[in-house]
């Protein structure tokens, strides 16, 4: 009987044996998950920093095309030949006010008529969190029509 309560102990210890070999497995499992969810957390931070940059250089870029689009070629309009945009001085009044917030403007088109101005920023996003892995370029465009004055007064 003896032999059967050594061999009994011998279960035992070889059981507690293996239940020490997983000590210490729950927290690596712990911490590669929070290395995991800090990661999601800086991704999830910088894609909506992006997005705010990415909707604030299309705002910039419409703002620019409406003050370039109220540059007039005053020529043209006294002679009564209609109205149109004089390039340069879109092009300067687009730049003047991007310039206020530290931008300029990659390109300015004009349509065959003169008519309608489109402006295209370029702006660089720099991630808080990510740092140099998310770094991009952010190309904002808005476009503005000429419209002009009232034929008929409007009457009540």
């Amino acid at each position: 009987m003896r032999a059967r309560e050594g061999a009994g102990l011998r279960g035992r210890s070889a059981g507690r044996l293996r239940r020490r070999s997983d000590r210490g497995a729950v927290s690596l499992f712990v911490a590669i998950c929070a290395v995991y969810l800090v990661f999601v957390i800086a991704i999830v931070v910088d894609v909506g920093g992006r997005l705010r940059v990415a909707e604030r250089t299309d705002a910039y870029a419409q703002e620019a095309a409406r003050v370039g689009g109220q540059q007039l070629d005053q020529a043209l309009v006294l002679q009564g030949k209609g109205i149109q945009v004089k390039h340069d001085y879109a092009q300067e009044a687009a730049d003047a006010y991007l310039g206020l917030y530290g931008l300029k403007a990659a390109k300015v088109e004009f349509s065959q008529d003169g008519k309608v101005v489109t402006v295209t920023v370029v702006s660089d996003f720099r991630p808080v969190l990510l740092g140099s892995l998310g770094e991009r370029k952010v190309t904002g465009k808005g476009s503005a029509t000429l419209v002009h004055g009232v034929e008929k007064a409007e009457t009540d």
